[in-house]
């Protein structure tokens, strides 16, 4: 089977939830080509990757259809060229380095999280206002004074910035991110951010998810 032609460039604004799920297939179909069946094929059909996502599989052809033509009719896909066809799209068949600023128990899980690097990702600066942990290194990554934030971000140009300090800080860490050439931010904080339009960022409240999931157990929907 040849190879998949040149990513298309989509002409418009793609759907959030269309990212979200190219990348659950991504990290599915990296999971099956490593797994014992995997290995024992080279094609997939979006029926099969419907099974192991759990997404529809005339949605898995939409989404892949906004960046070119992908597999052939009653043949599947090819795996491998899939993979890199998803990594090219989701950007990440390049390193990215990314900071981290919050060095408590989430922030230092994070850093010894192993996943990141296989994904295409790399924590290379970390900060922190704790004069006990600064100058200290975790996993081999030294922890700066946050005082120096925006300007390592602006003399290494990282463009993805973490933040896992307490709300109450959230918004003094995100301007600085801002200000040294942050674009994307994922925040862990408890916090309502303001940002400029340009920026894109994200919040992931645990006890907002753990509400919505509660929720499901106490309505009358879910006892039907």
């Amino acid at each position: 089977m040849r190879g998949l032609g040149p990513i298309k460039v989509p002409k418009k604004t793609i759907p959030q939830i269309t990212i979200h799920r190219l990348s659950i297939c991504h990290r599915c179909l990296e999971s099956f080509a490593e797994s014992e069946m995997g290995q024992k094929k080279n094609t997939i059909s979006s029926s099969e990757i419907s099974e192991l996502t759990g997404i529809p599989s005339n949605q898995i052809r939409k989404d892949l259809a906004y960046f070119g033509e992908f597999g052939k009719r009653g043949i599947g896909y090819a795996i491998s060229d899939l993979i890199s066809a998803l990594k090219k799209i989701l950007g990440s068949s390049k390193t990215r380095e990314i900071v981290l600023a919050g060095v408590g128990n989430l922030g230092e899980a994070l850093l010894r999280y192993k996943g990141f690097q296989k994904r295409g990702f790399m924590i290379t600066d970390v900060f922190d206002n704790d004069p006990d942990k600064i100058g200290k290194k975790i996993n081999g990554i030294i922890i700066h004074d946050i005082n120096s934030l925006q300007s390592i971000v602006k003399k290494r140009k990282i463009k993805v910035g973490i933040i896992t300090v307490p709300a109450q800080n959230a918004q003094v860490v995100a301007n600085h991110m801002i200000a040294g050439g942050i674009k994307s931010i994922l925040n862990f904080a408890p916090a309502i951010l303001t940002y400029p339009h340009n920026i894109k960022i994200d919040t992931i409240d645990i006890s907002i998810e753990l509400e919505r999931l509660v929720y499901f157990l106490t309505s009358k929907k879910y006892e039907a």
